[in-house]
């Protein structure tokens, strides 16, 4: 729900419950990390430990973050970071679904969350096909992928299973909202449109402000 800010009429509020306490943790660590990193190689190790630890736990993951699209798998953006270093997304597989994504010019930490995905690595260097290339079944709580900005690959994530929703939790190194992916069905067209949020108005994707709260060890 979207309510007026009574002490400022042109500021609209969301009206939502708060961040869930280890869903912020993570972000307010990973935004620490994104800071005080070396190298694009400290991010990645760091950023796997991270995630790891988020996984450990099962209710964090708000419902509007984790809608599946019955025609297929669909993105949510969970959080945006105001100065583009980096974004939180998640992937909704429906039973069967698949999405196939060129991997934008930013580091990515992935996993899956829940279900179990098939990561198959794609060959584009055609522009009108993808070939496979190696596959890698990922089962619920595995932190395996970790790609440097220089992979330029090109994936498709596909629900293993048939009669239940997986999901895959993602961190780039940017707004890749505002980065040109394409996504297209198993072994698609590399000519498909760039794949957007499916965020409804109502449910933006969280920023500093919702996570700026007393973090306590």
């Amino acid at each position: 729900m979207i309510e007026i800010n009574a002490a400022d009429p042109n500021l609209r509020v969301i009206g939502r419950d708060p961040v869930p306490s280890a869903l912020r943790r993570f972000i307010w660590d990973i935004q620490s990390m994104v800071e005080l990193a070396e190298s694009e190689r400290e991010i990645l190790l760091i950023g796997r430990d991270l995630m790891a630890r988020l996984f450990t736990t099962d209710d964090w993951l708000p419902t509007v973050f984790a809608v599946p699209n019955p025609a297929g798998g669909q993105q949510f953006q969970i959080y945006r970071d105001g100065l583009d270093r980096f974004s939180v997304v998640s992937t909704i597989l429906s039973g069967g679904a698949c999405v196939t994504i060129s991997q934008p010019s930013v580091w990515e930490i992935a996993g899956v969350w829940r279900g179990a995905v098939n990561r198959q690595q794609l060959d584009a260097s055609s522009t009108k096909s993808a070939q496979a290339g190696v596959s890698l079944l990922l089962p619920a709580r595995a932190v395996e992928a970790a790609r440097s900005s220089a992979s330029g690959e090109v994936l498709e994530l596909r629900n293993a299973l048939d009669d239940q929703t997986s999901i895959v939790i993602h961190v780039y190194g940017g707004d890749i909202g505002q980065i040109s992916r394409r996504s297209g069905a198993s072994h698609g067209s590399m000519d498909a449109p760039p794949l957007g949020y499916a965020n409804s108005d109502n449910d933006p994707p969280y920023d500093i402000f919702s996570i700026q709260n007393e973090i306590r060890d």
